[in-house]
């Protein structure tokens, strides 16, 4: 019996300078996508990101007045360790995001102000894979800004925008989308990877509340394994893949 073909993981366009990475709560990026913002940053790269939460709703143990707060403290420092100093918050409600315009708006308008060529967010889709259900927030913030990378380019939608000062930017060209169940690019994460732990490590009071595991050993052994389950589709290489949709 012939053995599938397996499809290879295509480099990641490098043909840019700014990126911003959109997701619903701090850690998200770290679950995924870190190794990558290392390995761009290393390269001289800008890449900022925007949270729509502050995930004050993530920890049972706290309420959300405490953890808000504590968290977000957690998301700068986990940023700085991959060379993100830009890191903002739009304050929607941990755990009930909607999608819909208010979402889109913001998203927009912070597309307009970064004025990135690639944009980041987390899947959008209902599950992990057919495996595992998807949070609404993570549905939610990953399909506003797929919708919102056009939204920041045309002047008509959100004109309340451009009278605030924020021109359209029409120039998102790829929307990269990580945990995907449908990857179609990939970074290599080999130099990226230990920085990627230290900095999933900085999210220690999720983490604590997360798991009884040690917490170093868990974060290595995470993201060690996702980026071997791409290797086999990289060349060898541990990778963080990403479905990546052209504008």
């Amino acid at each position: 019996m012939t053995e599938p073909t397996i499809t290879q993981l295509q480099p990641m366009p490098g043909d840019w300078r700014r990126a911003l990475a959109v997701v619903a709560h701090p850690d998200d990026l770290e679950y995924g996508c870190s190794a990558a913002v290392a390995a761009w940053t290393d390269e001289g790269r800008e890449v900022a990101y925007v949270l729509a939460t502050r995930g004050e709703a993530g920890i049972d143990t706290l309420a959300p007045a405490e953890c808000g707060p504590l968290r977000e403290r957690e998301q700068r420092a986990s940023a700085a360790v991959v060379g993100v100093s830009e890191v903002e918050f739009l304050d929607h409600r941990d755990g009930v995001v909607e999608y819909g315009l208010a979402l889109r708006r913001d998203i927009a308008a912070a597309i307009r102000r970064h004025r990135p060529e690639l944009v980041i967010t987390l899947n959008h889709r209902d599950t992990w894979g057919g495996v595992a259900w998807n949070t609404p927030d993570h549905v939610a913030v990953g399909r506003a800004t797929l919708d919102a990378a056009a939204d920041a380019g045309n002047r008509w939608i959100f004109p309340e925008l451009t009278e605030r000062g924020l021109e359209p930017w029409d120039g998102v060209r790829w929307v990269a989308v990580a945990g995907s169940a449908s990857p179609t690019h990939a970074v290599d994460a080999t130099a990226g990877l230990e920085r990627a732990v230290r900095s999933l490590l900085e999210h220690r009071t999720y983490i604590e509340a997360l798991t009884d595991e040690d917490p170093e050993t868990y974060a290595r052994t995470f993201l060690t394994a996702n980026a071997q389950r791409s290797a086999e589709r990289f060349g060898g290489r541990p990778a963080v893949a990403f479905e990546v949709f052209a504008r």
